[in-house]
């Protein structure tokens, strides 16, 4: 049995694309996603979650309340997706969770105007205005400052088989960019992004980053963007890496695998064991290969030194964790990566439509605008 000593939580985020379903283009009208937010709070309240704005004008975000279960989350999102999507549909748009959209031109997208942003957009300027991008993020409730730092380096190692499960960004300004997530080659310009550093203690983390705020580089944690970091509020790690799963269901398989290696990795911590910290080098080439090819070309196993087989791996974690995801719940949902990975992610399956498309004898543009046709339907699957 897996130690429950500490309370289990959980907390997801996504970021949603506000399109026009008859042009299939973004909304570039900050009145719209007022008026989308706004509709939406009437429908939730603070034990559902929250919807906020986000730095484009096309974009709304959602959060969950804290949940206890993987079950817990899925109902709070269920109700978030729902409430977006319908907000959406009274003010003739639509949302999609893709975290590209096929044919947004970055130079023509305003921001929100909110001081946040400005400053955002201020500091970093065209690499601010080129993030037409949407993640989700996921939340591991940890209490202990050192405790979160231990298990910092040692999750880092599984970011990119979690990006794997997740990719649906392979467009780029109605382009097929050739990786199946484009999103982090965008979001990888920002500083402070990428795989996160290594601290031995929460203290030294601390001494790091008051360096940096002292210095008036940064106000706070938030600004660290890492693709998992110490949330600089709430005790929690956040895994930032993946995408946006366009089906509410693989969000959630993935939410749950990185709850269970979590919960791995802490159950072998009170046996006196650990998974070995390998160096950023060797998992930013992991993390390559997953943006590149998503599962479709395996990753290094670093103990065997050679590629492998993507379902490998995966067999592999899901047998490291099934104690975990016995215990919180959410063994069918750790089990349905193997449905992703048999049935292609978002970015599979947007190409495949397009190419499709395209065959059928459709011009470029209506190839594209069958793509976002997709992803309106599929964002609502499952909800």
């Amino acid at each position: 049995m897996v130690d429950r000593s500490e309370p289990f939580t959980l907390g997801i985020e996504e970021e949603y694309l506000l399109v026009d379903p008859a042009t299939g283009e973004l909304v570039s009208d900050g009145r719209l996603q007022e008026a989308v937010i706004a509709r939406v709070q009437d429908r939730i309240d603070e034990s559902i979650g929250m919807v906020t704005q986000e730095f484009l004008m096309a974009q709304v975000e959602v959060g969950t309340a804290i949940c206890t279960s993987i079950s817990d989350a899925r109902a709070k999102l269920s109700h978030l997706r729902r409430s977006v999507i319908e907000a959406a549909a009274e003010e003739g748009l639509a949302p999609i969770a893709a975290s590209t959209h096929p044919t947004a031109d970055w130079k023509k997208l305003p921001h929100t105007e909110k001081e946040r942003y400005n400053t955002i957009a201020h500091d970093l300027q065209a690499v601010a205005r080129r993030m037409v991008i949407s993640g989700m993020h996921v939340h591991v409730g940890i209490e202990r400052d050192d405790d979160r730092m231990d298990l910092l380096g040692q999750l880092a190692y599984f970011l990119p088989h979690l990006l794997a499960l997740t990719t649906s960004s392979p467009f780029w300004q109605g382009r097929n960019s050739g990786l199946r997530c484009y999103r982090l080659a965008v979001f990888d310009e920002l500083p402070r992004t990428g795989l996160p550093e290594r601290f031995d203690s929460w203290a030294e983390y601390k001494r790091h980053l008051d360096v940096m705020v002292s210095a008036g580089v940064i106000p706070d944690g938030s600004k660290i963007w890492w693709d998992i970091r110490p949330h600089f509020k709430f005790p929690t790690l956040e895994m930032r890496i993946a995408d946006i799963c366009t089906r509410m269901e693989d969000g959630l398989t993935v939410a749950a695998l990185f709850a269970c290696l979590t919960r791995m990795l802490q159950r072998l911590r009170r046996s006196n064991q650990r998974w070995r910290n390998y160096s950023n080098m060797l998992i930013q080439e992991n993390r390559w290969r997953a943006q590149r090819h998503g599962f479709d070309a395996g990753l290094v196993d670093f103990g065997t030194q050679e590629i492998v087989p993507y379902m490998d791996l995966l067999e592999e974690l899901i047998s490291l964790s099934m104690p975990d995801a016995e215990e919180l719940g959410c063994v069918e949902e750790v089990e349905h990566a193997r449905e992703i990975v048999r049935r292609g992610t978002s970015s599979h399956r947007q190409v495949e439509v397009y190419e499709r498309t395209l065959a059928g004898g459709a011009t470029e543009a209506e190839a594209l605008k069958a793509v976002v046709d997709w992803l309106i339907a599929e964002t609502q699957m499952g909800i």
